[in-house]
């Protein structure tokens, strides 16, 4: 097949029934890139000898060198079936575990996949996971099980053993898929029992629980892989051949006069064929074998058999037998491999079978179901049924897929990728014409004959037009002289910071309407919301772009460069058609990593992608030269944009940290900062180790096992001595843990404990860290007025309640009564896993009191006051006192919260207004400025007469709350046993957030006899949680106490002094 022109491309996007968007999913080395090379050349972009060896998709130095793909690229290919032409937009995906998030950012904008496995690995870890990826993401899948030729030359299986081991990947294959469909329809059922719990006219009476109930009645025959169903293609990528049973049984009906139909449902499978009968039998015989193996193997087998032992006289016989043509290059060829590629590709083109059942089994953008544009309309904890009317309208126009210009245009960004701003298409060199090309041609001969005269002594007395033209030039040089006359015909755009810029392009899908270049359109973050904007602008868009009132998380931006993305190279496009793959360009001030673009701000923002890979490998990254900190940080921000798994940021203490998904990845990032974006030389640290830390319950024994209060105890005066120093002056600590401080200006007092979480509790509040996210957003925009408590959808509510449910499950007891009802706030950062208990009688509010509609006066009088202490918690959460590092697993219960003394200045000061002595602020001493708290709440206080809020409106009282809360949490949390949390990682599939206490105390010194004679009276034998614990103390560069020198000796001299 011949290169395809632009025009063909674009004549192709327009029909969107014949487009496929498609990426190719595999573990490492499985034959991804290789595959991906047939398919291209048969497009006649690469040459048929070069797939496997060039890996045309992989254009980075470092995947050349190490051999694996390390990011997504998507090319467009044309492929002609009888009477149809297809647009196939294939992406290929990395395999290698560290750059499985460049895998989401393509499962994202695909609606079908190729699994590639390997004959002789079969599933791997990695399998799984794209299998998993692609499932979530509701794409249809087609098996290519590759390098079949591994069976023949490596393990020198016979054609039956290899039949036998084809079947067997499949089943696991099949049983992967049918795990994934069982959780499924369990999961629906179960909510859909949930439901009918709700519902007050579900049916009662006893019943009886059955797993399977819902698995019977499901169809999930197509679901499965199976080489009857023609979703099944066997293939060796690196000879350039592979098949479908389609194929041979077009073959075989046409000879034998068996009908297709019926060789489609046998050539597979455990049947036979008689030959005195003449029919296909399922008879379990000793001496028959499979059609699979007799018809199809067998053939392959003898002629890879034919060619490695160079039986020239059986090649030939076979190759005449076929009807080939092998190019006499080929058949004197040492090297067997050339041969059989050769002979295999013309019998069995790869990209013939693989393509055919890309388009006959994979659905177009038109297919897309229902179930798939709801999801990916509802993030976090929404339902579909939540959303706007305005906003479920646009699930039609999902749907339709449609062009028409008043179909709303979406686009999903699903990553940014930096390019050379030298390749885009715009600042590439234009090829000269033929009248040019004989210009330039004719100035350099003018040019030569005068340097010879020149050279010659008899230089012309007047020089040519042309050279004085040329002599005028700046530099003096003719390329610069030519390109410049030619340049004034067709001016190039001029990157503005030099040719070295890096230039980003958007990595997109167009869902609906077409994208055209120039076209206005809205920019919506993850966090925008659709009905804010409703409330704003109720009576529809008609206004301008520019006039419409501001809204969080949405900006406007232009659509400046549309490109068609071919592998390494991009064409400039001026629109793009509804349900194609594009770059766009110029949206690098506007896109972080991923975004939504649609013409209508009703549109919610996707789902964020799912990512299987955590980043857990962190590094700190310093410039070598100090002088080069601006090129850091510049450089770390493009890398943070170019990668949609890296995490960029700045710890407190000043470090420049980088997290990656694993070595490999870790290696490609500092790579890419020193040779694109900062173009430094930096310095990496050793990986961080991130830990949490926590509390336990006392121990109930020593350190050698003893039982605690059953043995002789030591008197150790000092170690109470020093723990009793750590505590400054001014705060009670009661023997119970119940922290006592009060506030520098002595009008508050907070009294805190710190209590251990039972491990339900936190993995309940970890797993539901999205629910809580949302709840915040409720509870926040209902005080602030902005919705009521009706709004609130049902299932959102329920969600809410079930949650609640099972906190009060777990917290039982005497010690945790009306815990859960009493909770204030969730930390850090509002959605981790400690909670803030507020057990005042003064003042009672928990993150139920506006979700519910019972908002008391209380919490409306005191709210800034408590957003003070909630902001103390959470700074506490976020670093705890042993090594600065986040909680884990601790509730911090209020006690008591004493606001007499301020509501009694607060009374005064009222009264001194009510009595209207001299200026409300001209009369009052500078200390009493101080202790107030700013003119804007007293303005308040004086027009509401009755009960007064109060309020600090961010002054000096505020801050002195946020950091006494801060302090009493930390010192509530070194009056308990203190311990470190470690990471636990499991390598089956992927790494998970797991989490291991550390059971040695950090603080832990020899108090018992036992102890003593155990461990002697330094201790000497190491504290692994010290050593954590200093170790990430040093690195943050806080204080550590450890002795530099132990086991000092005085140092003589051995000549004698003269």
């Amino acid at each position: 097949m011949v290169l395809n022109s632009l025009d063909k491309m674009i004549q192709l996007q327009k029909n969107t029934a014949n487009i496929r968007n498609i990426c190719v999913l595999a573990h490492v080395d499985h034959g991804k890139t290789t595959l991906a090379d047939c398919l291209i050349s048969s497009n006649g972009i690469i040459s048929s000898r070069l797939a496997g060896k060039l890996r045309y998709m992989d254009s980075r130095e470092d995947e050349q060198v190490r051999g694996i793909t390390m990011k997504s690229s998507a090319i467009s290919l044309h492929y002609a079936e009888s009477d149809k032409e297809y647009l196939i937009n294939l992406i290929d995906s990395p395999g290698h575990v560290d750059f499985s998030s460049e895998v989401s950012t393509a499962v994202r904008i695909c609606d079908g996949c190729i699994i590639v496995v390997d004959a002789v690995e079969g599933v791997c870890p990695q399998t799984q996971a794209v299998l998993r990826q692609a499932w979530l993401e509701n794409i249809r899948p087609v098996l290519v099980i590759n390098k079949i030729d591994r069976l023949i030359v490596e393990l020198k299986f016979t054609p039956q053993e290899a039949y036998s081991h084809l079947k067997n990947i499949l089943e696991q294959i099949n049983a992967l898929t049918g795990t994934l469909f069982t959780s499924k329809v369990l999961e629906e059922r179960a909510e859909r029992e949930a439901e009918s719990q709700v519902n007050p006219n579900s049916e009662q009476g006893e019943q009886v629980y059955d797993w399977s109930t819902g698995l019977e009645d499901t169809d999930d025959s197509h679901l499965y892989f199976s080489p009857d169903q023609g979703n099944v293609v066997f293939t060796s990528a690196i000879d350039g051949w592979g098949f479908g049973i389609e194929h041979f049984a077009k073959i075989y009906s046409q000879k034998t006069g068996i009908r297709k139909e019926v060789l489609l449902k046998t050539l597979w499978g455990d049947y036979y064929i008689n030959t005195k009968a003449k029919k296909i039998m399922k008879v379990d015989q000793a001496k028959g074998k499979p059609l699979f193996v007799q018809l199809i193997l067998e053939n392959i087998w003898s002629l890879y058999d034919a060619v490695l032992k160079k039986d020239k006289e059986k090649t030939d016989k076979i190759v005449t037998s076929l009807g080939l043509k092998i190019g006499a290059r080929e058949a004197r060829h040492s090297d067997p491999k050339v041969q059989i590629n050769a002979i295999c590709s013309q019998w069995l083109p790869i990209s013939q079978a693989v393509l055919a059942m890309v388009c006959q089994k994979l659905p177009s953008p038109l297919d897309i179901t229902a179930e798939r544009v709801e999801k990916l309309m509802c993030a976090g904890s929404q339902t579909f049924d939540s959303l706007p009317p305005e906003t479920q309208a646009l699930k039609a126009a999902f749907m339709k897929c449609g062009s028409e210009d008043t179909a709303p245009v979406i686009i999903f960004i699903s990553k940014m990728f930096a390019v050379d701003a030298k390749a885009l298409p715009q600042n590439k060199p234009r090829p000269l014409t033929q009248e040019e090309i004989a210009e330039r041609r004719e100035r350099a001969r003018r040019r030569h004959a005068e340097k010879l005269a020149a050279a010659q002594g008899q230089a012309p007395v007047e020089p040519t037009q042309d050279a004085g033209a040329l002599e005028m030039s700046p530099q003096g040089e003719e390329p610069k002289g030519d390109e410049q006359g030619l340049e004034s015909e067709t001016p190039k755009p001029v990157p503005p910071e030099g040719s070295e810029q890096e230039s980003f392009i958007a990595f997109a899908r167009v869902f609906s309407g077409v994208a055209r270049k120039g076209k206005r359109i809205f920019v919506l973050g993850p966090k925008y919301s659709p009905l804010e904007f409703l409330q704003q602008v109720p009576l529809g868009f008609s206004a301008p772009l520019e006039d419409l009132p501001p809204v969080p998380h949405m900006a406007c931006c232009t659509l400046e460069n549309l490109y068609l993305l071919m592998g390494r190279e991009l064409e400039d496009l001026e629109e793009v058609p509804p349900g194609n793959v594009l770059g766009i360009g110029g949206l690098q001030d506007f896109v972080l990593k991923s975004a939504t673009l649609c013409t209508s701000p009703s549109c919610p923002p996707f789902i964020p992608l799912n990512f299987e890979a955590t980043p857990i490998v962190r590094v700190a990254i310093e410039p070598k030269h100090p002088s080069e900190m601006p090129q850091l940080v510049k450089g770390m921000k493009l890398l943070n944009q170019a990668d949609p798994c890296v995490q960029v940021f700045i710890q407190e203490t000043g470090e420049h940290v980088l997290v990656t998904a694993g070595e490999v990845h870790l290696q490609r990032c500092l790579d890419d900062l020193k040779e694109r974006f900062a173009k430094i030389e930096i310095s990496v640290s050793e990986p961080i180790i991130p830990f949490r830390e926590t509390i336990t319950k006392p121990p109930k024994v020593d350190m050698v096992n003893e039982e605690i209060g059953k043995q002789q105890k030591v008197a150790v005066i000092h170690q109470t001595k020093e723990d009793q120093s750590k505590i400054p002056e001014g705060i009670q600590v009661d023997s119970d843990g119940l922290i006592t401080m009060t506030t520098p200006n002595k009008l508050a007092t907070l009294s805190v404990r710190a209590l251990p979480l039972p491990e339900e509790v936190t993995q309940i509040l970890e797993e539901s860290s999205d629910l809580i996210r949302s709840m915040e957003q409720l509870t926040s925009s209902l005080n602030e007025g902005k919705n009521n408590p009706q709004m609130i959808h049902q299932k959102t509510q329920e969600k809410i309640w079930e949650f609640k449910g099972k906190l009060e499950h777990h917290l039982t007891g005497r010690k945790w009564r009306n815990t859960v009802d009493q909770i204030w706030s969730f930390g850090p950062r509002k959605c981790g896993p400690n909670i803030l208990v507020n057990k005042s009688e003064d003042f009672q509010n928990s993150v139920w009191t506006g979700l519910d509609g019972k908002a008391s006066k209380e919490a409306n009088r005191y709210r800034d006051l408590g957003n003070s202490i909630v902001s103390g918690f959470q700074l506490a959460t976020l670093s705890g006192p042993m090594c600065e590092e986040p909680l884990m697993g601790v509730c911090f219960v209020l006690e008591k919260w004493d606001l007499s003394k301020f509501e009694e200045q607060t009374a005064s000061d009222l009264a001194k207004e009510r009595q209207g002595e001299g200026d409300t602020r001209s009369g009052g001493d500078e200390q009493q400025e101080l202790q107030d708290y700013g003119s804007e709440p007293f303005e308040k206080r004086a027009s509401q007469r009755g009960e007064s809020p109060l309020t600090d409106c961010y002054g000096p009282f505020s801050g002195q709350l946020i950091a006494t809360m801060k302090e009493a949490c930390r010192y509530a949390l070194q009056v308990k046993p203190q311990r470190l949390m470690a990471a636990m990682y499991t390598c089956d599939i992927m790494a998970t957030s797991d989490v291991l206490i550390i059971p040695s105390d950090p603080f832990w010194v020899p108090t018992t006899e036992e102890e003593y004679l155990h461990f002697g009276e330094k201790a000497d034998s190491e504290n692994q949680a010290r050593k954590y614990m200093n170790a990430v103390r040093k690195r943050k560069g806080l204080y550590v106490e450890e002795k530099i020198v132990e086991h000092a000796e005085k140092q003589r001299t051995l000549s004698k002094n003269k």
